[in-house]
């Protein structure tokens, strides 16, 4: 089966919604191109690229861990780390 991907002026493609499917993408998935020779004949493979394991968000745990979540305590620690920048 062949599938026809036009290239936008700003490099922007759209895959068909069935090649979509075949490969398992969805929006917002990473797609990974790999080049390889088979029989003297350039080709190119597509690979999804795994999701992270957690989200932006769940990265910031660490910083959070036993600190107060009071909206004022917050405000007074964003401002002191403005103030030292000055």
């Amino acid at each position: 089966m062949e599938h026809v991907i036009k290239l936008t002026s700003k490099r922007q493609a759209t895959f068909p919604a069935q090649l979509c499917r075949e490969l398992g993408i969805q929006p917002g998935d990473r797609i990974i191109l790999e080049r390889e020779v088979i029989d003297e004949v350039p080709v190119w493979i597509i690979k999804l690229k795994p999701r992270s394991s957690s989200r932006w968000f769940g990265r910031l745990n660490k910083y959070a861990r036993d600190k107060s979540h009071d909206m004022e305590v917050i405000r007074k620690s964003i401002g002191l780390g403005l103030g030292a920048r000055k």
